[in-house]
């Protein structure tokens, strides 16, 4: 009997038990694992073609315009105007080497913009004595005025007028005609240009490309030619006017100033023209 009663009682307690609400768990949804994945390591190729240097690769020439070239188009420029620099060293005293060298950096061997609108290969500004034509080039400012030339032959003229009729360039005419390093430097001494490198530029074109051999066989030929005593014709007290020749650079020549030469051959302005016979005592 008493077992029964025991067994009625867990009965009720189950019963009891069963109709209570169930117990509902709500779980937050899965964060979905993620791996770092390593990306394959590429391996890295030797890098020994781009360091051989390509004796034909392009390199950039920067003055009054940024362009590239190609040591063939350099070796082509030098041969188009080495016999033109030269005829300027035999004239004018510079080294026509230093006068290449020039030429190839400010022209961009003849393909920089000022050179093809103007046959200006060396930047030669306007200058307030210049009457000639002129072109407008950005430059340490915009559109600064620009000689023009019919031909890149005058420009050579000119540069080396512009060196012989300045006097802060003086100096280097007393340096040894074939000493391009000395010349290279004196340049930017004197002020020619603002680039710190611009001697070491002209050197390394110099020796790259053998320049000097220019130098050298102008030297040759005439050891004691210089701009001094190059067509220096004196007859008596005369002087008859060469080629290249301004009041400035006889004034130099003849220690006389240049308006007591004006004066002595009664001379209205700074023109001169070849064969004209000048007083220059």
């Amino acid at each position: 009997m008493f077992k029964k009663v025991i067994f009625l009682l867990s009965l009720l307690i189950i019963t009891a038990c069963s109709s209570s609400k169930p117990t509902i768990r709500t779980s937050k949804p899965s964060t979905p694992i993620t791996r770092n994945v390593k990306k394959p390591v590429q391996k890295q190729t030797s890098n020994s073609t781009v360091k051989n240097e390509n004796k034909n690769a392009p390199e950039v020439l920067e003055a009054t315009s940024k362009v590239k070239v190609t040591p063939d188009m350099v070796l082509k420029y030098i041969e188009d105007f080495k016999e033109t620099a030269k005829n300027n060293m035999r004239q004018f005293g510079v080294p026509a080497s230093i006068t290449l060298a020039q030429g190839i950096l400010e022209s961009g061997v003849g393909t920089g913009s000022l050179s093809q609108q103007a046959n200006n290969h060396f930047g030669i500004k306007c200058h307030k004595e210049w009457n000639g034509p002129s072109v407008l080039h950005h430059d340490d400012a915009a559109d600064e005025c620009f000689r023009k030339y019919q031909d890149p032959a005058e420009s050579y003229r000119d540069h080396s007028l512009f060196l012989t009729s300045r006097s802060r360039y003086d100096f280097l005419f007393d340096l040894p005609a074939g000493d391009y390093k000395a010349w290279a430097k004196g340049l930017k001494k004197a002020g020619y240009a603002t680039d710190p490198k611009y001697p070491d530029k002209l050197i390394s074109l110099i020796e790259r490309y053998n320049l000097h051999q220019y130098d050298e066989e102008v030297l040759s030929a005439k050891p004691k030619e210089n701009r001094r005593n190059t067509e220096v014709k004196i007859e008596s007290n005369e002087y008859i006017v060469a080629k290249g020749d301004t009041l400035y650079s006889l004034s130099k020549r003849f220690t006389i100033s240049v308006e007591e030469l004006k004066k002595k051959n009664k001379l209205q302005s700074n023109s001169l023209s070849i064969g004209q016979k000048l007083i220059v005592q």
